[in-house]
């Protein structure tokens, strides 16, 4: 796929919005529906969960060598434009367009934002303008494919990773966010609870990041030395902030929800953090400032679809199992030949997965110890056609994508490094 035809694919989705146009709704009467705390919070929400993205790449530019900072934190940053075109296009509507059989939306429902205007969608969030609720889901759209590039860091082509990136976002995350979150939805009416994402962004995210470094093999010149360990720390700080508008956002309002899951999203992260570098010092590892982070990041993943099912005590006992298992995970891992430079898929894969099994067990009245098994026997089922569903289309999407853009860049590229390989910049350190 030449210049040319990147130019032409870029102005067609352009054109595809001019089209149809996005016609706002008039307020008129509906106003009386309104919320103008919800409002507020939402609004709030929306952009806490954008900072996230730019957090990420810190906190992957932080991780990688110095000769691969630059293209790292751009394949995380370049998301936010790429998939807020594509969302407006036909990515929300595939999400939470009209139901075609529970699994994927009708595209043509919201197509270029058609019909998605100020006045409130009582069938997702009643109280706040549906455009907001489209900008607030918009942003989870545009983390999960970013938090995919930490897998092959170091080693892709810029131009396959986008052709990757929007193909993902049109073929995989839609199912899942129309299965788990739409009113009719699959997994939503079969009674799998996912409050802000385990499925939809964690294990989505991991398990194609899992299928990216088997397919792209290993590096040729493996150096796990961190370039920035500030950068890691910042970066882990931006996504901790982040996070109170990822899970507590989902609550749809400045409501009970909301709170419940913003103390369950601190408390799991803290307690993973510390569980992290306790346990490394246990093993006679340094109690290091790179733990530290990873082990907040899991906390953070693991309690994502339990935030507002779950008590307190039961968030800290979720970040405290998911940072060993993800801690044990990562050593396991690197037996292996499993190039995942930065450990996504022992992060989210494993920790996105830890915590919908622990949401089966511990929700509030239909979790396991409440002494029902059939939301936690779901989930299983769920997680194992989750698991080998995205791993399988990953893994055939990194296929087709090389047929058309070869996903590896030459030998001496990956020597130079992607920053002046693929971008003609370096870091200045």
């Amino acid at each position: 796929m030449n210049r040319k035809w990147n130019f032409l694919l870029l102005s067609a989705l352009v054109a595809a919005t001019l089209v149809v146009g996005v016609d706002y709704d008039t307020i008129q009467s509906q106003t009386a529906s309104y919320d103008s705390g919800d409002i507020a919070w939402m609004v709030v929400a929306s952009a806490f969960v954008l900072l996230m993205t730019p957090g990420l790449a810190f906190f992957y530019g932080g991780m990688v060598n110095k000769k691969n900072v630059i293209s790292t934190m751009l394949q995380s940053f370049v998301a936010l434009g790429v998939i807020s075109v594509v969302w407006v296009v036909v990515g929300f509507s595939l999400c939470f367009g009209d139901s075609l059989g529970g699994i994927i939306g009708d595209p043509r429902t919201y197509f270029a934002f058609r019909g998605v205007g100020l006045v409130p969608n009582a069938d997702f969030a009643e109280t706040i303008p549906f455009l907001l609720f489209a900008l607030f889901q918009l942003k989870f759209a545009i983390i999960t494919p970013a938090l995919i590039t930490g897998s092959f860091a170091g080693r892709i082509r810029f131009r396959a990773y986008i052709l990757f990136m929007v193909l993902f976002s049109l073929i995989i995350y839609p199912p899942l966010a129309h299965m788990t979150w739409h009113p009719d939805g699959l997994l939503r009416n079969w009674g799998v609870l996912d409050f802000a994402g385990g499925t939809v962004v964690h294990m989505s995210a991991g398990f194609a990041a899992l299928a990216g470094a088997l397919f792209l093999g290993k590096r040729n010149e493996v150096d796990n030395q961190p370039a920035n360990i500030p950068f890691v720390i910042l970066g882990t700080g931006l996504l901790w902030f982040g996070w109170f508008g990822f899970n507590a956002g989902s609550a749809l309002g400045a409501n009970a929800d909301a709170v419940k899951a913003f103390a369950n999203t601190n408390l799991a992260s803290a307690t993973a953090m510390i569980t992290w570098v306790f346990y490394d010092r246990f093993q006679n590892r340094k109690m290091s400032a790179l733990g530290a982070c990873i082990g907040a990041i899991v906390g953070l993943v693991a309690i994502t679809p339990a935030a507002g099912f779950v008590s307190i005590s039961h968030s800290i006992f979720i970040g405290f199992l998911a940072a060993l298992i993800s801690n044990w995970a990562i050593r396991f891992q690197s037996r292996f030949a499993i190039d995942d430079t930065l450990d996504v898929f022992a992060s989210h894969g494993i920790g996105g997965l830890v915590g919908m099994v622990l949401t089966g067990v511990f929700a509030e009245e239909v979790g396991l110890i409440h002494g029902d098994a059939t939301v936690f026997v779901r989930h299983l089922i769920s997680l194992m056609g989750v698991v080998v569903g995205v791993f399988a289309l990953s893994y055939a999407l990194y296929f087709l994508v090389n047929r058309i853009i070869p996903l590896r860049v030459r030998t001496d590229q990956e020597q130079r490094g992607l920053d002046h390989s693929q971008h003609g910049e370096r870091l200045i350190s």
